[in-house]
């Protein structure tokens, strides 16, 4: 199971026991308004979500979002990796994490290390799409040094901000 480390952080594969976590962050008001609502309400949907996406998206890539870890006190509190969109041409760079844990660098700390991992997987280029309105995400983004690429349609009557990096 792939493990990536930080200063204050381990980024792991994600397992159905992260159904709680994943439970809480997907109906969290930062993660609907922000990404949008999954629609899982259950820990049997927290799973099945789990199941399909994350541990999917190893089995057919190698690589996917990863449950991020406090070190200090093992609670996971976002998440963070690696997704392919069949909206997008290239990989997407994606976090998210709890409110409580926001504007604490974690979010760029966990970035930083899914960066350092793309390359190691000889990825060349990523993605990342954020709401226009989400001005935190859209700063992080310019500080891994993710470069704006305009606005792209999303989903129905919805826009998107596309920004790139090359590795």
């Amino acid at each position: 199971m792939l493990t990536l480390e930080t200063e204050r952080l381990l980024l792991r594969e994600m397992t159905v026991k992260d159904a709680p976590f994943m439970l809480r962050l997907l109906n969290s008001e930062g993660f609907i308004n922000n990404i949008g609502d999954r629609g899982v309400r259950t820990l049997m949907q927290a799973e099945n979500y789990i199941i399909e996406g994350p541990i999917s998206s190893y089995q057919q890539h190698g690589y996917g979002m990863y449950s991020i870890v406090l070190k200090a006190s093992g609670e996971i509190i976002g998440l963070a990796g690696l997704v392919r969109r069949e909206q997008l041409p290239e990989t997407d760079l994606g976090y998210a994490l709890l409110p409580e844990f926001l504007g604490q660098g974690y979010a760029l700390e966990a970035s930083q290390a899914v960066l350092a991992h793309a390359k190691q997987l000889k990825l060349q280029t990523l993605l990342a799409i954020v709401n226009h309105d989400n001005q935190a995400s859209r700063a992080l983004l310019t500080k891994l040094g993710f470069e704006s690429q305009g606005t792209m349609p999303w989903a129905e009557d919805d826009e998107v901000m596309l920004y790139k990096i090359t590795l």
